[in-house]
């Protein structure tokens, strides 16, 4: 069972939408990659030089200004940040392939504000004060070629290729080491080639690219694939150089930018002359997660910052645990003389399986729960039949644990007693209880219930953190509450549950943001509208009907009804087929919405048009009556180069009306976190979505027993978007089949693998 707590952090950012944008570009790059580990010869002595990468002022690695052609290692995870007197930088890079380097990037203008010039006096802007202008952008570099004995690694990337363009550039980077010293020799585009040192080689194969358009797509948030390695390039290279005295690390750069074309030059008239292109730095790595950093750029510019990493393929847990039971005869003659409720507590609190039912089936017993405590499920089936063989007769030979979610039975594993016993005695050489083991498709049988563990009622306490970042008002917005949640079973597989939001501090106060005069009055405020929704500081986030349904052989469906999220109200069901131990699924769903009326916990709109409450002028749409839904395909490649990963593909309608797909591409590491990022491209133009030209976010998802000292099966998850926006957005629907049925073919129960 998947329970994702409520932790809905916007704004950690997880930096992969590359892998999304461009798969087709990435298939071909990985198709071409060259190993060259084949033709190595034998190691120098300067080869045992200890070297670790380390990230560029604009996150990711690199020297100073420039990118190298180095990756870090898979799974690596950079939160990072530089200062100097004309930028902030806020960064957070991802190796989310070997192949495949991700970032995202906050930038703070110093010398220029979001609305009104530098010589006005900010506090009069009623809008956004004295916010300082704050950019948003996302790199991606890939890896072409891996660096062997001879030849270098050479890899390709795009700067700030959704954003706004203040730093966007391509590059091309071959990186050789050499003992301590790692050379970088490379040939940039656009922000990065602003100098112009070099002739664009491509214009020799094309006139297109001699010069780079100077206009954008849409309103910002498109990627502009025709700005692509055009105009003026520059040649550009550096070294770092590891000391003999290991936490130093010193650099030095030519940079292919002159700044002649900076934000702050152009829009603010800022002084950026460029004394010289040499930059020198040094790296001081004060643990094996942290490091600080000082460069001398542009000769006159001191930039200091500092880098904070961790790798999600290395993390483990560290528990204290119930004790596992030792095997031991059994003195219980017969089922009836079982003690079924100690048995049920025992499965719960040793084993994991909440609320068991125990049946009896001739010579079998039958366990169904539902997981809460392991992923790894092969310690959950050891502890179970443990405790299962301690407290039946021995004429019993064979347990079967059915594991279940909301009354949906998923997987059954039959475990034959006599070879359990065997293994757990190790009567034979490398024994191992899973020997006796074998999870298969459910079977389905008539069996007698002798105890019912399951409860009727439950309430539950959760804290929630929502976060913002970069928004025009202020940089960081803030929400702390508590969800008070609960729920009734009315049948077996009927639930009524609810959940009441309470806010304890907030900054929203500074959240002015309400109805945009942008030029999309055509557009229903799906979302727009948020800051109406969070006035109250008790709100009603919740309350619905819902009726699972299991219908075997792998077809699952829910009916819901009620207030199924903050914002909506509605009336739909789901659909899915998820055949057991493959890597495929697909559903349906479809919502019949209402759009809740902020002033009241109840009531919906009844009219499509609504008056602006603080320009009676002006008018807005809403979503009175509407439908929404999907036809969704789950797919998990079996490909080398696209290891543990997941996509989802949905096609259909979305909450404001507009038809279009929703594309969803994750990467699962050892330890369990998976990154991942999702795309909506509809029929709405960028005029009618406004800023951002089209929904886009990234998401971590990161296990429960990562961060604490007990195990579970939990997740914790945390959503970064960098607008929101009306257009491609979907219900947050309080439960989603696929999810509920992982134990299929695991996906977010997978046990980690970390060594």
């Amino acid at each position: 069972m998947l329970k994702q707590k409520s932790f809905p952090l916007s704004a950690v950012c997880t930096a992969v939408t590359c892998a999304l944008l461009i798969t087709n570009s990435t298939s071909v790059f990985a198709e071409t990659a060259i190993d060259s580990s084949s033709i190595r010869a034998e190691k120098s002595s300067f080869d045992d030089t200890e070297y670790k990468t380390s990230q560029m002022n604009f996150g990711g690695v690199g020297l100073m200004q420039m990118p190298t052609g180095r990756m870090a290692p898979e799974g690596e995870f950079n939160f990072s940040a530089s200062f100097n007197n004309e930028y902030h930088f806020y960064n957070v890079s991802l190796q989310v392939m070997p192949w495949l380097e991700t970032t995202i990037r906050y930038t703070q203008v110093q010398d220029l504000l979001y609305s009104g010039g530098a010589d006005q006096d900010c506090s009069q802007n009623s809008f956004s004060g004295c916010t300082k202008y704050t950019d948003k952008g996302i790199d991606f570099k890939l890896r072409l070629i891996e660096e062997g004995y001879y030849l270098p690694e050479v890899s390709v990337g795009v700067r700030d290729f959704g954003g706004t363009g203040l730093f966007d550039g391509e590059f091309v980077a071959a990186t050789k080491r050499f003992g301590p010293v790692d050379f970088t020799l490379g040939v940039a585009w656009g922000y990065m080639g602003t100098s112009g040192n070099f002739t664009n080689p491509l214009c020799k194969a094309s006139d297109k690219y001699c010069e780079r358009p100077s206009d954008y797509k849409g309103n910002g948030g498109s990627v502009d694939f025709e700005r692509w390695f055009k105009g003026d390039s520059a040649i550009y290279g550096g070294f770092e150089y590891q000391t003999p005295y290991k936490p130093l690390t010193l650099k030095l750069e030519y940079d292919g930018n002159d700044y002649s074309q900076d934000f702050p030059v152009v829009r603010g008239g800022v002084d950026m002359t460029q004394h010289t292109p040499w930059n020198v730095g040094a790296v001081y790595r004060f643990t094996d997660w942290g490091s600080a950093k000082v460069s001398y750029e542009r000769g006159d510019t001191l930039t200091l910052g500092f880098d904070l990493s961790t790798n999600f393929n290395e993390m483990y847990s560290v528990w204290r645990d119930t004790e596992t039971a030792e095997l031991r005869p059994s003195d219980v003659e017969t089922v009836d003389d079982i003690d079924m409720a100690a048995l049920a507590e025992e499965l719960e609190t040793v084993a994991g399986y909440e609320q068991a039912q125990i049946l009896v089936d001739d010579n079998s017993i039958v366990v169904k729960g539902t997981q809460v405590k392991y992923r790894d499920r092969d310690i959950a089936l050891e502890r179970g039949a443990t405790l299962i063989a301690n407290a039946v007769p021995s004429y019993i030979d064979t347990y079967k644990i059915i594991e279940n979610d909301k009354s949906m039975e998923l997987t059954e594993t039959t475990v034959d007693a006599q070879a359990f016993k065997a293994a757990a005695n190790n009567h034979y050489l490398n024994a191992q209880t899973s020997d006796a083991t074998n999870t298969h498709e459910l079977e389905r049988k008539k069996s007698v219930i002798y105890h019912d563990g399951r409860e009727r009622f439950d309430v539950s306490i959760s804290p929630n953190l929502a976060q913002s970042f970069g928004s025009a008002e202020n940089f960081y917005l803030y929400s702390l509450g508590l969800y008070t949640n609960a729920s009734f079973w009315a049948l077996n597989n009927v639930e009524l549950s609810g959940s009441l939001y309470v806010n304890l501090v907030d900054n929203y106060d500074k959240f002015n943001y309400e109805i945009p005069s942008d030029g999309t009055d055509q557009t229903p405020r799906v979302r727009t509208l948020f800051r109406s929704y969070v006035d109250d500081p008790v709100r009603l986030d919740r309350l619905q009907l819902t009726w699972f349904e299991d219908y075997g052989s792998g077809v699952y469906t829910q009916a819901y009804g009620g207030y199924l999220e903050s914002m909506f109200a509605g009336v739909g069901g789901e659909i899915l087929y998820r055949p057991f131990n493959q890597n495929w699924a697909i559903g349906a769903d479809m919502t019949a919405i209402s759009q809740r009326d902020p002033e009241s916990w109840f009531g919906t709109f009844d009219e499509e048009i609504q008056v602006n409450p603080d320009d009676s002028s002006r008018t807005y749409k809403v979503i009175d009556k509407g439908t929404t839904g999907f036809i969704t395909g789950y797919y998990t490649p079996q490909w080398e180069f696209l290891s543990d990963t997941l996509l989802k593909v949905g096609v259909g309608k979305f909450l404001a009306g507009d038809i279009g797909t929703r594309v969803d591409f994750s990467k699962q590491f050892k330890s369990g976190v998976i990154a991942g990022a999702f795309v909506s491209l509809t029929d709405m133009t960028t005029e009618e979505y406004g800023e951002g030209s089209y929904t886009k976010g990234f998401y971590v998802s990161i296990p429960f027993d990562l961060v604490t000292v007990k195990p579970s099966s939990s997740r914790a998850g945390f959503t970064w978007l960098p607008i929101t926006r009306d257009g491609g957005q979907v219900l947050n629907k309080q439960y989603n089949l696929f999810d509920q049925t992982d134990a299929r073919s695991p996906w977010f129960q997978r046990p980690s693998s970390v060594k």
